[in-house]
C-alpha cells in the first residue's frame, strides 16, 4: 500500500477542515434505555477522554457534539435502532443558518425571497425545509439563526440580514405594513406556494426557489430562478449556484408513442378484450364503453372529480358488480392487484413484519429490492409500527405491497397522493419500468398530469356530467385521449424543450389560442 506523503496528508486535513458536520439523533428512535450505548462506547473521541457523545441509560435522547465529531461515522453504524445519521457540509454554508429547533435537530440555510405582488413557489421534498420556511415567513415561526440556547433579538436578526430584501421585508412585517396571506388582487400582499403539482406550480409560479438537503436532517434554500429554470433545475439535479448534484440522475419526460413498440415486439404481446359495463350507484351512473387492452401498456384514467374513475377501478377489482351481469364473466376471469385511493393502515406490527408477511420470499429477492423497495428509500421506517406511519411512507408500502402480487393486471388508484414532487418523480419511473420489464398491464388513476403523460401509454377518458352520467371511452392513444380530455377542460399544454415535461399555457395567451384554433390542446412533438 502506497504510504501518503506529508502534502497528501495536509491536503487531506485542510479538506476534512473546511466540512461543517450535522449531527442528527432522532428522538423517536434513540432509546438509551433498550441499548447498551453502543455509540458512546465505539466513539474513538470517548475514548481519549471527550465529551463527544454525552447519554447515560437515564437519558432520554443522545447529545453528539458537533464541534468534536471528526465524522468517522462509527456510531452510525453500531446504533441498534438507526437513530443517529452524521453528514458533511461544506464549512462556509454555516454562516447561512437561520433556523434549529434544538441540538442534533433539522436546521435550516438561508431563506426564500419573497417580492411585493409576485407568486413565490416552493419546490423541494418532504421534510426539507418548507414548512419551516413559510412559519417564518410569514411570521409564525421567530428564527434562531441557530442560537436555539440563546435566541436573538429582533435588532439582531435585521442585521444579520443587513443588505438583503429580506431585511426590507422583516422590518415591513414587524412594522404590519405587510400582511402574508394569500390574496391575489392585493399587490401589497406576498403569496407563497408550496405544491407538489409541478405543473399547477409552473402555471401560479412568477418565480421559484428550490430546496436541497436531507429529510429531518437540514435544508438549503437556492436563489430564486424563473419559473422554468428553476423547475428544470430540481428535475435535472444539479443547483449551477451551489456548484451541486442534489440526485443521481436527471428525469427526462419524453412521452410514449405508438411508434415506440415494433411490430415483433407487438406479435409476442397478449391481447384482451372487455366488454361494455353499466354501474349505477344511488343517483350517479357510469357507462364503460368496450375495449381492449394488451401486456406491457398502462392506461390512465382521465376525468373531472366524480367522473367515475375509482368506480372504474373497483370494478375491475371485482369489488363491485356491474349492471349487465353478462360482463361478469369477464370481470371473474381477471387476476388482478389493487391499491385503492384511501389507505387504511389495519396491520399491527411494523413495516418490515408487514413486508415479510406480504411479500415473503420477494422481501430478499435481489431484483424485486432493487427495482422496487430500494428506490423508496423505507430503510428509516422499517421498524415502525404501521399504525403510525404519515400518508406519504403509507402510500410507499402500499405500492410495493401492490406490485408484490403476481398478478396479470395492477389496478392503482391515485399512487402520487401524499408524495412529495421528488418521491413522485421516483414512483412513477418504477411502475414504469415494472410494467414493462414483467409484461404485465397497468390501469392508474391520477391527477397528476406530469406524472400522468409520464406512464401513460394510452388514456381513457370520462366525459359527461360529473356525479350524474359519465362514459367511459374506449382507450386512445397518448396524443388523441390527451387532446379530447384537455378540450373538455379547455386548457392546453406545450412541451419544455430541454426535457419535454407537459406546461400548462396561460389561459387566453398566444399559444393558448394558436393550439386551440389548431384543436391540438397537447402537443407531443415540438
Amino acid at each position: 500500500m502506497k504510504k501518503k506523503n506529508k502534502e497528501d496528508l495536509y491536503k487531506e486535513n485542510k479538506l476534512e477542515a473546511s466540512k461543517l458536520r450535522i449531527a442528527i439523533v432522532s428522538s423517536d428512535k434513540c432509546k438509551p434505555k433498550k441499548c447498551h450505548l453502543e455509540c458512546k462506547k465505539n466513539c474513538p473521541i470517548v475514548k481519549t477522554g471527550k465529551f463527544c457523545i454525552e447519554v447515560d441509560h437515564a437519558s432520554k435522547i443522545a447529545y453528539i457534539s458537533e464541534t468534536l465529531c471528526i465524522g468517522c461515522g462509527i456510531c452510525v453504524k453500531k446504533c441498534p435502532f438507526t437513530s443517529i445519521s452524521i453528514i458533511n457540509l461544506p464549512k462556509d454554508i454555516n454562516k447561512d443558518v437561520v433556523h434549529r429547533y434544538g441540538p442534533n435537530t433539522f436546521k435550516l440555510h438561508r431563506l426564500p425571497i419573497p417580492k411585493l405582488g409576485q407568486i413565490l413557489g416552493l419546490v423541494g421534498t418532504n421534510g426539507i425545509g418548507k414548512s419551516t420556511a413559510l412559519k417564518i415567513l410569514s411570521s409564525k415561526l421567530k428564527p434562531n439563526l441557530g442560537k436555539f440556547n440563546n435566541p436573538p433579538e429582533w435588532r439582531d436578526i435585521l442585521s444579520f440580514f443587513r443588505g438583503n430584501e429580506l431585511q426590507i421585508f422583516f422590518t415591513k412585517l414587524l412594522e404590519e405594513k405587510l400582511s402574508p396571506i394569500i390574496k391575489p388582487q392585493n399587490l401589497n400582499t406576498i403569496i407563497y406556494m408550496c405544491r407538489h403539482d409541478l405543473s399547477i406550480l409552473d402555471y401560479l409560479s412568477d418565480y421559484v426557489c428550490c430546496l436541497w438537503g436531507k429529510a429531518g436532517a437540514y435544508g438549503v434554500v437556492t436563489c430564486p430562478f424563473s419559473v422554468r429554470e428553476g423547475i428544470n433545475i430540481f428535475l435535472d439535479g444539479f443547483v449551477p449556484t451551489d456548484n451541486l448534484r442534489i440526485r443521481e440522475e436527471s428525469l427526462n419526460f419524453k412521452l410514449a408513442t405508438d411508434q415506440d413498440a415494433t411490430d415483433e415486439d407487438k406479435k409476442r404481446l397478449h391481447f384482451y378484450n372487455y366488454p361494455t359495463m353499466v354501474k349505477t350507484l344511488n343517483s350517479f351512473s357510469l357507462t364503460i364503453d368496450k375495449g381492449h387492452f394488451s401486456e406491457s401498456e398502462i392506461f390512465v384514467l382521465l376525468g373531472q372529480n366524480g367522473s367515475g374513475k375509482s368506480t372504474f377501478i373497483r370494478l375491475f377489482a371485482g369489488l363491485i358488480k356491474p349492471d349487465n351481469l353478462e360482463s361478469l364473466s369477464f370481470l371473474e376471469s381477471l387476476s388482478v392487484s389493487y391499491k385503492p385511493q384511501q389507505i387504511q393502515a389495519k396491520f399491527t406490527g411494523t413495516v418490515r413484519q408487514l413486508l415479510m408477511s406480504k411479500l415473503k420470499g420477494l422481501y430478499n429477492d435481489p431484483y424485486f429490492n432493487n427495482e422496487i423497495i430500494k428506490p423508496l428509500k423505507i430503510e428509516s421506517i422499517l421498524d415502525n409500527q404501521v399504525l403510525t406511519l404519515s400518508g406519504g411512507e403509507l402510500q410507499k408500502v402500499a405500492i410495493i405491497v401492490t406490485l408484490a402480487k403476481n398478478t396479470n393486471i395492477y389496478l392503482i388508484d391515485e399512487p402520487s397522493a401524499y408524495l412529495d414532487s421528488e418521491q413522485r418523480i421516483i414512483v412513477s419511473k418504477i411502475i414504469k419500468r415494472f410494467i414493462l420489464n414483467t409484461n404485465k398491464t397497468a390501469f392508474i388513476v391520477e391527477h397528476d398530469f406530469i406524472m400522468a403523460t409520464y406512464l401513460a401509454d394510452h388514456v381513457i377518458v370520462f366525459d359527461g356530467q360529473a356525479g350524474v352520467n359519465t362514459v367511459a371511452n374506449t382507450p386512445q392513444t397518448l396524443a388523441a385521449g390527451m387532446n379530447k380530455f384537455l378540450k373538455i377542460i379547455d386548457v392546453t399544454f406545450r412541451r419544455d424543450p430541454t426535457n419535454y415535461r407537459p406546461r400548462i399555457n396561460k389561459y387566453d395567451s398566444v399559444k393558448d389560442k394558436e393550439q386551440k384554433l389548431n384543436g391540438t390542446y397537447f402537443i407531443i412533438d415540438e
